[in-house]
């Protein structure tokens, strides 16, 4: 299933728009999200696809989108990778208008990190120039920070991130219900985790390198960072048991934040979800679950975590399924020696490559409701 976001258009002011300020001083058009001219997915095509003419920093918006959310889904499957829900494809469907979705917590992680990729990229994009009306946030420089230190430098201007993610990635929920809500939450949650891994940055100022006064501004952390931290989150994701009076404000894209009636305010950056996930073991055609009978695991593996190899004991044996080694020949460049002037010469090695994958016993019986959901 692929991964639909909205993508901007340029219309006349004549319309019945809200107020937006225009892309350059004394044009006539004005840019909005909109959901019935034009969406796009992010696997199979090029973003240029997607594009339209308009002025060059709007349609750097438009691409920065989409490659925001494809990295938010790249970590996605990363953090995924040796669980029994791994972030499939037809997982990652992120608005709820189009037909029914779970409200499990594989989907309130799914919705924060594609929702923090974009505000990620566009912050990025931000503070290197990309965009003709945004730059570093400078409006805490020349103040002081505490003792030692005085703002100062390029600040990533996580302010416009955030805006610019709001707009795109909230404006596809259009239902009123408690499932759109948690997606809006999650959305936000999803933002939150880009400032709460924001690191400090410092550079020395003092004759000779004594270091009497430093400048300092806040940098985004590595991508990998916000993926573990928001990993951290599904882990302790909450259930919410939904009070259907509180839901009369809905959730359209001009109304926006109806979720801070829905949930308590100390739980905004933490992932919520309201059903429990099913049964990722067995393979559910109707649920759009895969099994993991033939996923690979990892086992006597160098230079992994505990979680990663415990990966066959969780994907297989805890599934009902068992562990069969498959070995097959690779061959690699070895013995490599630089020779004057100036190559590199090497041999051909062959090896032993030992993979473990999860397979039924042979004569058994799928077996049904073994194992936990996740």
């Amino acid at each position: 299933m692929l991964c639909n976001l909205q993508c901007l258009c340029l219309v006349s002011p004549s319309l019945s728009l809200p107020p937006t300020p225009p892309p350059h001083q004394g044009s006539f058009y004005y840019l909005i999200p909109i959901h019935h001219y034009l969406t796009f997915s992010l696997f199979g095509r090029s973003v240029n696809n997607f594009l339209i003419t308009g002025p060059k920093a709007y349609l750097t918006y438009t691409t920065s989108v989409a490659l925001g959310a494809q990295s938010g889904i790249e970590e996605c499957k990363f953090q995924f990778a040796w669980e029994r829900w791994n972030c499939p494809e037809n997982a990652l469907q992120l608005s709820t208008h189009n037909r029914l979705r779970s409200a499990t917590r594989e989907t309130s992680f799914i919705h924060a990190i594609s929702s923090a990729g974009v505000m990620y990229t566009i912050t990025k994009n931000c503070s290197m120039g990309d965009f003709e009306n945004c730059g570093c946030d400078e409006s805490k420089n020349g103040k002081t920070g505490g003792h030692g230190w005085i703002w100062g430098g390029c600040s990533d201007n996580v302010e416009f991130g955030e805006r610019i993610s709001k707009l795109f990635v909230d404006s596809l929920e259009k239902g009123k219900d408690a499932r759109a809500l948690m997606n809006l939450h999650n959305n936000r949650a999803g933002r939150l985790a880009v400032r709460a891994t924001m690191k400090r940055t410092c550079k020395c100022h003092g004759i000779s390198g004594s270091c009497s006064i430093q400048t300092c501004w806040l940098q985004l952390a590595n991508f990998r960072e916000m993926g573990n931290y928001l990993k951290a989150k599904y882990d302790q994701a909450l259930k919410i048991e939904m009070d259907k009076r509180r839901l009369r404000a809905g959730n359209s894209a001009e109304g926006h934040w109806a979720p801070t009636e829905a949930f308590l305010p100390s739980a905004e950056a933490e992932l919520i979800f309201l059903e429990e996930s099913p049964d990722y073991c067995t393979r559910n055609s109707s649920l759009g679950i895969y099994g993991t009978e033939g996923r690979e695991c990892l086992q006597n593996s160098h230079n992994t975590s505990r979680w990663e190899q415990c990966s066959c004991g969780r994907l297989c044996t805890e599934c009902g399924l068992q562990v069969e080694e498959k070995r097959t020949e690779a061959i690699s460049s070895c013995n490599c020696k630089f020779q004057w002037c100036c190559t590199v010469k090497c041999d051909q090695c062959r090896h032993v490559v030992s993979k473990y994958y999860c397979t039924r016993s042979p004569g058994s019986a799928w077996s049904q409701g073994k194992g936990s959901t996740r």
